[in-house]
């Protein structure tokens, strides 16, 4: 028998998931700015690295997820060598955040430190902001994916110093630029914003371009190889995707929610925030799978990284979009043949 008591709590819960559903939808993000992480993002210190997942102590990070941590400590300038970052990190001389407490979202081992640039997106509708850093470039060895060497270095200085400047620049002189306009028109150009970006980056590259033409006509510093670096890498926009994603999200979460609010991974496993759960994070051991190698190479040399990329299946973009779009395919040829 269902209790007066059972239909009032299920009424709430529904209530509660219906007005989170529609803040969602009412979802306004745009990206208005570009500044370092000890700018913009609150609480930040210049002795944070952050990093994807549920929060974990130290000891808890292996494989890439750790080597990313300390190559962040060491491209801040918080040690000098593996070995003092190393220390840094046991003592709590450097310490380690999770992104999503701090209203960002990384990209597999997602690094952030103090120095490194970040998009800002304010959902205009709710008020709230998302943030995410640069996508470093499409050479495999990146610090989001657990390396550090001179390269990475390079380009990462490179991202401070050239790209990110340029970008920021033509973000503010276009009075910001409304994301979720343009991800629309990308899904119908087939991309789902997550592993497919090429629609969506051409998109913004032409929403910045009349302001990259007057930094030119004004002799502005670095336009030519931020803008190589753009045309060069269809997941530059992915950044957005998830910094979108992250403020529309955020928006969703009111008294009574039972729906998930986000998902990431860490080298743990995979995680889902669950608002009905109070700051906790649900968490479960990461898929195993015997994958095919190429000759030369073994299991051992797989490794987790993390990544809250997932953020964006959680406002039904990426896979889910896939998804869709298939069934809806599948639901359309069936018409036409029937």
């Amino acid at each position: 028998m269902v209790t007066s008591t059972a239909v009032r709590s299920e009424d709430r819960i529904d209530a509660a998931n219906a007005e989170s559903f529609a803040r969602l939808n009412a979802a306004d993000p745009w990206v208005v700015d570009v500044q370092a992480a000890r700018e913009v993002i609150p609480g930040y210190t210049d002795d944070l690295v952050l990093t994807s997942g549920a929060p974990m102590a130290w000891k808890e990070y292996v494989g890439g997820q750790r080597e990313a941590l300390i190559g962040g400590a060491l491209f801040e300038g918080l040690a000098s060598t593996r070995e003092e970052a190393i220390a840094g990190f046991e003592s709590g001389a450097i310490r380690i955040g999770a992104c999503h407490d701090y209203g960002a979202v990384g990209s597999l081992a997602g690094i952030y430190t103090a120095s490194m640039p970040v998009f800002v997106v304010e959902n205009r509708e709710h008020g709230n902001i998302g943030f995410c850093n640069f996508y470093e470039g499409k050479e495999p060895r990146r610090l989001n994916y657990g390396c550090y060497d001179q390269g990475v270095h390079d380009r990462l200085v490179h991202v401070n110093t050239v790209l990110a400047p340029v970008v920021g620049e033509a973000i503010r002189r276009s009075g910001g630029i409304a994301l979720k306009p343009l991800i629309a028109r990308a899904l119908r150009m087939g991309d789902e914003v997550h592993s497919r970006n090429a629609a969506a980056s051409l998109l913004f590259n032409r929403d910045i371009l009349p302001a990259i033409l007057d930094m030119v006509q004004e002799g502005h510093q670095g336009v030519a190889d931020a803008m190589v670096h753009l045309s060069e890498n269809d997941y530059f926009f992915l950044r957005l995707s998830m910094a979108a994603a992250k403020a529309s999200a955020d928006a969703m979460v009111v008294p009574g929610l039972t729906l998930v609010s986000a998902m990431a991974f860490s080298r743990r496993g995979f995680a889902i925030s669950w608002p009905v759960l109070g700051d906790r994070w649900f968490e479960g051991p990461p898929p195993i799978h015997e994958g095919k190698l190429f000759a030369g190479h073994i299991e051992d040399e797989i490794t987790w990284m993390g990544g809250e990329s997932p953020i964006t299946e959680t406002i039904g973009l990426g896979g889910f979009a896939q998804a869709r779009a298939r069934r809806c395919r599948t639901i359309r040829e069936a018409r036409l043949t029937s």
